[in-house]
């Protein structure tokens, strides 16, 4: 009877001490939320609610506040507080009874991973650019009530613990934040791997046959990727959920979170969705493992009021993009060739980019902050400067994987340490953690060559031979020639409509973005085609005169062409069958 007392006593008091929150959504029309919440027990004389200035996934800075009025905040008697504002983040609030309720009206009109959208086809809720919280109380568990819109059939879907009805907990700030939420009239799949629950909630205007075919291609994607690491993490309520919007109302993103994912595009599944979606599927799904739980040290704890930066993002979303066609193929989504045909794009973009002399794939995770979904009034220079960290671990991903086939060895397996080291247990690494994992795994010399060339410095792998052992080709056409700039077409001529490129034949003449080309070597140029035909034409060293306006003045410069220095990557169909057998092993369902 005792015991039975003292944990009633212990329950009670946890739920006194619990936050609560309550969002509706009456004039959804005009993208209107109303959010109420309830701190109780406070006992400091002034309490600080603020909004997030960043987004679990992302690491660039999203002021959230701009989108919050009507703001007010009362006592436990009803009683209005005084209110301070001492920064654009945050509401400073008078206590005068120990229980501060704050009501707020939220405009949310973007749905993707960063934001949120209400309006009459959902509620799609990114939880920091939602719901105000006060950091002081950040451990309290907090349990939130949606009043979804019964005359719209909307259902609530979110990896939070559901309670009853609409009403769902989360043990602490931190979850309730990384907890993306999809209130709609969504259709549901399910199945089970190994005891736990994969669901799949899909906001689509299609069929339910058009869901199943693109579900099972999702069953596949789970189970390829489970293969990889050998077991699926442990979800922390037996459940990972992918909350799908597939509405011309949303923006195309993917964001992964401890439990779920959010997948959006404007794509339906019968509008090109059905194959342009489910590599988003891939990608953040792979996350569930690498950075969720293999995850860098200097992401935790994660930062809600600052932009939060790592120096493992090569590895963390470049591998896992390596790894988003691979199990595409792997599970028979896409062709061998496609996949082959697929690496070009990126491969040239890392390869061919100025930006090599710069940064490494250390340094460039490093500027994630200003380009992840990052906005800049200022016109800035990232065709010489940046390489995404997602394509430049992919190709280094790649490189690795090779790299370790020749030993007899594959990545694969090199991803299944990492995560029985560091992830399986949830221990935070940081990059020398990598090399000293692929020492442990491939040897000390091995690791400190992959390390030294290629991740703290700049240098290309040898991918001539490691496409060789697979029966890959890779060449460059030396006799075709390479102008090197990017152009449309306008009224009065050609227009460079990006920056020139470092060491390019363009950017050498002085050629810059927003010169408008009128000639070449006398000849009028009234259309991009014009232009290229013209270069395709020429031989590398040829010169070619250039008549460009510039703030309105006719200019005149000379271009030097060089050789086009394009990546061509094509299958070997005459390889030997020991490579063919090796590229079967690279590729082959697991």
């Amino acid at each position: 009877m005792k015991l039975w007392i003292a944990f009633l006593l212990v329950s009670l008091s946890l739920q006194a001490q619990t936050n609560t929150y309550t969002i509706s959504f009456d004039n959804a029309v005009h993208h209107e939320a109303v959010v109420q919440v309830t701190f109780p027990q406070v006992k400091s004389k002034k309490l600080r609610v603020q909004m997030s200035r960043s987004s679990p996934g992302r690491y660039a800075i999203h002021e959230f506040a701009k989108n919050v009025y009507g703001f007010k905040a009362t006592n436990g008697a009803g009683e209005t507080l005084e209110i301070d504002r001492n920064d654009p983040y945050s509401w400073e609030i008078t206590n005068t009874d120990g229980t501060i309720n704050i009501e707020y009206i939220l405009f949310a009109n973007r749905a993707d991973g960063t934001y949120s959208q209400v309006d009459e086809t959902h509620a799609h809720l990114n939880m920091p650019a939602t719901f105000m919280y006060a950091e002081s109380l950040q451990e309290r568990p907090i349990e939130i009530t949606f009043d979804a819109r019964k005359d719209l059939n909307w259902k609530v879907a979110t990896q939070l613990k559901h309670t009853q009805g609409t009403t769902f907990t989360s043990p602490n700030l931190y979850y309730f934040l990384d907890s993306p939420t999809e209130i709609s009239d969504y259709k549901l799949r399910e199945f089970k791997v190994d005891g736990q629950t994969i669901k799949f909630v899909l906001h689509d205007p299609g069929t339910e046959t058009e869901f199943d075919e693109y579900w099972e291609k999702v069953q596949k994607i789970v189970l390829q990727e489970k293969a990889v690491f050998g077991e699926l993490p442990k979800y922390d309520y037996g459940e990972y959920t992918f909350l799908a919007c597939y509405m011309p109302n949303v923006s195309g993103d993917g964001m992964e979170h401890r439990n779920s994912t959010i997948l959006t595009d404007t794509e339906t599944l019968a509008n090109g969705g059905m194959d342009g979606n489910i590599g988003t599927v891939s990608h953040e799904y792979f996350h569930s493992w690498n950075v969720e739980r293999i995850r860098p040290a200097d992401l935790e704890p994660f930062k809600f009021d600052r932009a939060n930066m790592s120096n493992s993002l090569w590895f963390a979303e470049g591998f896992t993009s390596y790894y988003t066609n691979l199990i595409l193929e792997r599970a028979g989504i896409i062709t061998a060739e496609e996949y082959v045909k697929g690496l070009i794009g990126t491969f040239n973009y890392v390869w061919n980019s100025p930006a090599l002399q710069f940064f490494n794939p250390i340094e460039m995770s490093n500027q994630a902050p200003f380009v992840d979904a990052a906005t800049a009034v200022d016109p800035v220079n990232r065709e010489n400067m940046f390489i995404s960290y997602y394509s430049y671990g992919s190709v280094l991903g790649l490189a690795l994987d090779l790299s370790l086939r020749e030993k007899n060895l594959n990545l694969d397996d090199f991803m299944k340490l990492m995560w029985s080291t560091y992830g399986k247990n949830e221990v935070g690494y940081e990059v020398s953690d990598i090399e000293k994992t692929l020492s442990t795994y491939a040897g000390k010399e091995f690791s400190e060559g992959f390390f030294n060339n290629y991740i703290y410095a700049s240098q290309m792998p040898d991918y001539e031979t490691l496409f060789e052992q697979v029966g890959i080709t890779i060449e460059r056409d030396s006799s075709k020639a390479f102008f090197g700039a990017t152009l449309r077409n306008i009224e009065n001529g050609v227009e460079i409509v990006r920056n020139t490129t470092i060491g390019s034949p363009a950017y050498v003449a002085g050629l810059d973005n927003g010169d408008i080309i009128t000639s070449v070597n006398g000849t009028a140029v009234n259309a991009k085609e014009t232009l290229n035909n013209m270069i395709d034409s020429k031989n590398v060293g040829d010169k070619i005169t250039i008549e460009y306006v510039r703030f309105g003045k006719l200019k005149t410069t000379t271009a030097i062409l060089l050789a086009d220095p394009t990546y061509h990557i094509t299958d070997d169909k005459d390889a030997k069958k020991t490579i063919l057998k090796a590229r079967e092993s690279w590729l082959s369902k697991k």
